[in-house]
């Protein structure tokens, strides 16, 4: 049975850009509360104000901290702020990870790139993009914020299977992601909680722009796309407010595939013709 969020917390991570963001904003809009961990510049701090009311604006709550959402300390004290913020209103109805930070550096030495990537780089990788997901959810449990009918979302990209010069790293790390959301699905289930993987299409966010080769592959999606368009981050967040309507915890354990279909389309050659 489908439910209204109304009233509800969610908790992002990773709230200040692309497909983070725009959660946030959809959430609000369905009259969610919205607390955020961002990490960003002294620079960035306007957009970040605007965000915030913009969240406000639509009659929510915003609770917003700028920080590592990565690092224990950050938990430590965010996570007993959050019991105090949610725990009349049942607690974090929605977790969302959605932190894009990680080494775009290749495995081996290349023009443009004499030394690889270091292990150093490659363990800040796996712990940002993936490992804090198992330290926010074992926190955030432990602490009762998790209750029947909440629901945890991991943001992947088809980088765990396509090959990218630059991105051996980040795709180790939605790999490893995606077996923990698994691992973390299976764990919650006595406890009603569902943990699912989206795996948004190629979305022009500031993270993708980072990537150097990014500019043709994001040309080859939106050929491929069915759609005929690429992926837009309100597309990700619609997806997260249909799947959080249910208190069930049954649908669990899977990565989502929130692309128009163009992973499957471009599997197929959707759109190209003999010769192309």
């Amino acid at each position: 049975m489908l439910k209204s969020l109304e009233g509800s917390w969610c908790l992002v991570l990773g709230a200040s850009s692309g497909i983070g963001r725009a959660i946030a904003l959809g959430l609000a809009g369905e009259g969610v509360h919205i607390a955020g961990v961002h990490f960003d510049t002294a620079a960035r701090a306007d957009e970040v104000a605007d965000l915030v009311a913009e969240v406000e604006h639509r009659g929510v709550r915003a609770h917003f901290v700028n920080a590592n959402a990565a690092a224990r300390a950050t938990r430590d004290g965010l996570v007993p702020a959050l019991a105090d913020l949610t725990g009349a209103t049942g607690g974090i109805r929605i977790l969302v990870h959605s932190l894009a930070f990680g080494t775009l550096v290749p495995f081996l030495p290349r023009p443009g790139w004499e030394q690889p990537v270091t292990g150093r780089q490659l363990a800040m990788t796996l712990d940002v993009m993936a490992h804090s997901l198992v330290h926010w959810t074992q926190d955030l449990h432990t602490a009762g914020l998790l209750r029947p009918g909440a629901k945890v979302y991991a943001l992947t990209s088809a980088g765990t299977s396509r090959h990218l010069p630059s991105y051996g790293a980040v795709s180790a790390a939605k790999s490893a992601l995606e077996s923990h959301v698994r691992q973390l699905a299976c764990e919650l289930a006595p406890h009603g909680v569902a943990v699912n993987a989206l795996r948004a299409g190629t979305t022009l966010t500031p993270a993708l722009r980072r990537i150097p080769e990014h500019a043709a592959y994001v040309d080859r999606a939106a050929e491929d796309n069915p759609h005929g368009r690429l992926t837009r981050p309100e597309d990700v967040a619609d997806a997260v407010a249909l799947l959080s309507r249910t208190e069930s915890s049954w649908l669990t354990g899977n990565t989502i595939g929130v692309d128009g279909g163009e992973l499957h389309a471009a599997a197929g050659a959707w759109g190209r013709h003999p010769g192309d």
